[in-house]
């Protein structure tokens, strides 16, 4: 057999991601196949799903030309509202009914044209359906949906070497498309946006409780400028599209048999943003800090079969693990007015929970003042 040299697999990768990239740009011209659908809600509205019924969500399936059988499960999810349904046909799919006034359709879609990019390189993801009419975002009254295979799995076995190294290389790939073409309608993900802004609407609000708001307030602000020291030693960051919260809860596993080859796929690609490559890492790390820089030591050998890592970015880590416990707070807090937010998460409001805060930032200041991991 022939051997392939390094160089016609490097240029074989190239020639795949131009064809995806294309493939890409023609979806993005063509829009989607869908119209503007922001949908406006009275000033009285209180709880976005309140009116999302089973039987709602069964007639807007069927308005777009799916029988369904009347089976209907709630999935987990907060942010949108996710359901399996049954279709007559016996098979199943997965349903989003995106949460209205977050994404726009441009963004929705934005999204969706990507994710059929990187399904179109074989990297196993879960794109939106497309009908006939080539529309993947579908409107039902109020509503903004669209559907997708059911793909199962188990959690993947992180603490093993071999499955870093595995998610590394498909973390690189997805990498490797998304530096290639930036995108125009979703925002970034970076100080502005999970740092000052969701710092300036608790504070606006009078989220955190009595004198605690102020010594809330004053971490943040030490915080803040902990990231900014960060983003100095690391220098500029390498934008590109990202997962944007590729944690073990969106990856599953699966096993092969027969002529199906097992492993990881990744799902959920709704908080996708422009952001550096660590945003995708981190997240898969855990434990000691001996234990996360040979995580990531394992992450990176899969990571760099298919694109290059900056190590200078390692200066990030903390940095980004502070904003997401920034922007998290403001999530929780803008999301309360929906019941299933104060369901899940009881504990958030109180004082303990922003004492709790307070405390867990303090330590991430002084965890940005570290050396980074040298894997």
């Amino acid at each position: 057999m022939a051997m392939i040299s390094e160089e016609e697999r490097d240029e074989d990768k190239e020639d795949a991601i131009a064809d995806a990239l294309a493939m890409e740009r023609a979806m993005r011209a063509d829009g989607g196949g869908a119209q503007d659908t922001a949908v406006e809600h009275s000033a009285t509205a209180l709880h976005p799903y309140a009116t999302l019924t089973p039987e709602r969500v069964l007639d807007a399936i069927e308005s777009i030309g799916e029988r369904c059988d009347g089976r209907l499960l709630t999935l987990n999810s907060y942010e949108n509202r996710v359901y399996l349904v049954g279709l007559d046909d016996g098979s199943q799919c997965v349903a989003k009914f995106y949460r209205p006034e977050r994404w726009s359709d441009a963004q929705i879609l934005e999204e969706h044209r990507f994710v059929d990019a990187l399904a179109a390189l074989e990297i196993p993801v879960v794109p939106a359906r497309i009908d006939a009419d080539g529309v993947s975002l579908h409107r039902h009254e109020d509503f903004r949906f669209a559907l997708f295979d059911r793909r199962g799995g188990r959690a993947p076995e992180i603490e093993q070497r071999d499955t870093r190294e595995w998610l590394g290389r498909f973390i690189g790939r997805i990498h490797a498309l998304g530096g290639a073409m930036p995108y125009v309608e979703r925002p970034a993900l970076d100080i502005e946006t999970f740092g000052r802004e969701p710092r300036d609407w608790i504070a606006g609000h009078r989220i955190v409780p009595g004198p605690l708001a102020a010594v809330w307030l004053g971490v943040v602000e030490q915080a803040l400028t902990g990231i900014e020291a960060c983003e100095a030693r690391a220098g500029a960051a390498r934008l590109l599209r990202l997962h944007g919260d590729c944690h073990v809860g969106n990856i599953l596993w699966t096993e092969g048999e027969g002529t199906r080859v097992g492993g990881p796929h990744f799902v959920d690609f709704d908080d996708s943003r422009t952001g550096p490559a660590l945003q995708d890492l981190w997240m898969l790390l855990s434990g000691t800090r001996d234990e996360m820089t040979r995580q990531l030591a394992d992450l990176l050998e899969g990571y760099r079969q298919f694109n290059t890592f900056d190590p200078r970015e390692l200066h990030r880590l903390e940095a980004l693990r502070t904003l997401r416990m920034i922007h998290y707070s403001a999530w929780l807090a803008r999301r309360w007015d929906d019941p299933a937010f104060p369901a899940a998460f009881p504990f958030f409001g109180t004082e303990h929970y922003w004492q709790n805060q307070i405390l867990a930032l303090r330590e991430q200041v002084a965890a940005m003042e570290e050396p980074p991991l040298r894997p």
